[in-house]
């Protein structure tokens, strides 16, 4: 029996599709309800590797984690990871097929790519009671309809009931809710079933008139008004805001153990992947976290971190255009703490042997480390455990480059120079006790009376987050009427709102 299933679209990118799908996930899994998350197609930089050793979007592991489920490449089957204006990587069930440019990829593969992406929800629904699926940007992007595999061309494929999530914050709510639908076919408009609208300030009594219009304009009712909430996002596809370090400062944090606070620099270099990296920095109560990209910028800083990229080489060329390079260099040499993380590791290397990612050949690296890096074609994805500073430590491994390390202290899989530090182990510093000894030793070698907090625990605020993200949904949205979208589709007769699709 296959189980049922909702689709989570929304007006535009960054409407709060995410964080509804993860809120919409933690309300039914309370209710004992099997439940698992998709999304057909991601773009995205930010990505994490599952037990299988498969590729995927952060925001689909975190959703996982808002079911209390294992992430598998099924949740995610296809991932985008752009390395330029127009090109990207394609991850096809966890594992890289080649480079498409954006024409290429809508010119006809996307459109290959329906049956894998049916195929995995089918699979999902044929295991869990209900499927939670993601949309991407809008519904409503004609140019893009024909080829589509994650908005109305799965919704139509798999039988999905579509609820329409509009930002209300951004303003003209009304009019990208009414507009989204009016461009859809008739075909795809009987799958809408309503809305949501999130970020809401105020009196919902004086939109609810505006609501009631709506609903007489396009027969279509909607499904709860979320009020906003500073810090709610789970982790990032795209942007630069920390996803939980929001959460943190709006929430009631404890001053700091010590008596000095402990700044941390984030350069932030081009095609940065996987900044989530600091969010278990920003959790620490007297951490300061800020992303830079200016020399000046580091000159106070007690820790610069050089985060994990999609483009090595073009990375290192813009630190040394910015002038970063340099002052890194500085640091380095007055033994003051660098963390390079991947990519990042990478860089603070000798030199680069580079015929993947940029196919630049050999390029000097900023040699504060004593590391030799060879691009090699196929991708290490794996999920390493060790121990370091006395602690164990966990994390994941998403890179093209092999690290030969010839000297230094062992650091996971890279090695420390002084307070240089470097190692290709992504979400490190999420292991509690790791990143406790890891901040004294910074604060130490900084001349900072920091102190980290004892009792910090990053896996129980990810799990208060999810749990506010499911409060959002129980308390402010109609869960009798969505359980129905989710278990029997989205209701019949719904009217056709002219003019829809252009021919």
């Amino acid at each position: 029996m296959t189980g049922g299933g909702l689709l989570v679209a929304g007006t535009t990118s960054d409407a709060g599709k995410s964080v509804v799908t993860a809120g919409v996930c933690r309300w039914l899994v309370r209710q004992g309800v099997k439940v698992a998350p998709f999304k057909a197609q991601n773009m995205s930089l930010n990505s994490f590797v599952t037990k299988e050793g498969a590729e995927i979007g952060r925001a689909q592991a975190m959703q996982a984690q808002a079911c209390r489920v294992e992430p598998t490449a099924l949740m995610n089957p296809v991932l985008l990871k752009p390395g330029g204006e127009s090109s990207s990587q394609v991850v096809l069930l966890g594992k890289p097929v080649g480079e498409l440019s954006a024409r290429g990829y809508h010119g006809g593969r996307q459109q290959k790519l329906l049956g894998t992406v049916l195929d995995c929800l089918e699979q999902l629904r044929g295991t869990y009671d209900a499927v939670i699926c993601e949309g991407a940007g809008s519904p409503a992007e004609i140019n893009l309809r024909r080829t589509d595999i994650v908005n109305m061309g799965i919704a139509r494929n798999a039988g999905l009931p579509v609820l329409v999530v509009g930002d209300i914050d951004r303003g003209g709510v009304f009019a990208s809710f009414f507009g989204t639908v009016a461009l859809l076919s008739r075909e795809d408009q009987e799958c809408v079933a309503g809305f949501l609208v999130n970020k809401f300030r105020g009196d919902v009594s004086l939109l609810e008139p505006g609501l009631d219009m709506l609903q007489g304009l396009t027969g279509r009712r909607t499904y709860g008004v979320l009020p906003f909430r500073n810090g709610l996002g789970i982790d990032e596809e795209d942007g630069l805001r920390v996803s939980l370090r929001g959460t943190v400062r709006e929430s009631v944090v404890a001053p700091p153990v010590g008596e000095d606070v402990l700044r941390v620099a984030v350069c932030a270099i081009p095609l940065m992947s996987n900044f989530t990296d600091v969010d278990a920095l920003a959790a620490e109560p007297g951490v300061v976290v800020r992303f830079v990209d200016r020399p000046e910028e580091l000159a106070d800083a007690d820790l610069v971190i050089v985060p994990g990229t999609r483009g090595t080489v073009r990375a290192l060329e813009w630190l040394r255009e910015r002038g970063l390079a340099g002052a890194l260099v500085r640091r380095a040499a007055e033994q003051r703490p660098v963390l390079g993380i991947c990519g990042g590791f990478q860089i603070l290397g000798e030199h680069i042997e580079d015929d993947v990612e940029s196919r630049r050949g050999h390029v000097e690296g900023l040699g504060t480390l004593p590391v030799r890096v060879r691009f090699a074609r196929e991708k290490t994805l794996t999920r390493p455990a060790g121990e370091a500073l006395g602690e164990r430590v966990e994390g994941y491994e998403i890179h093209h480059g092999v690290a030969d390390v010839t000297g230094g202290a062992p650091f996971l899989d890279g090695c420390r120079v002084g307070q240089t530090w470097g190692t290709h182990w992504h979400g490190s510093l999420e292991s509690d006790g790791f990143r406790r000894a890891f901040l004294r030793e910074v604060a130490a070698a900084a001349g900072r009376r920091f102190v980290p907090a004892p009792d910090t625990s990053f896996a129980a605020l990810r799990e208060e987050q999810l749990d506010r993200l499911g409060d959002l949904i129980e308390q402010h949205a109609d869960t009798d009427a969505l359980w129905r979208l989710i278990e029997s589709g989205a209701p019949r007769g719904l009217p056709f709102i002219p003019p829809g699709a252009p021919a």
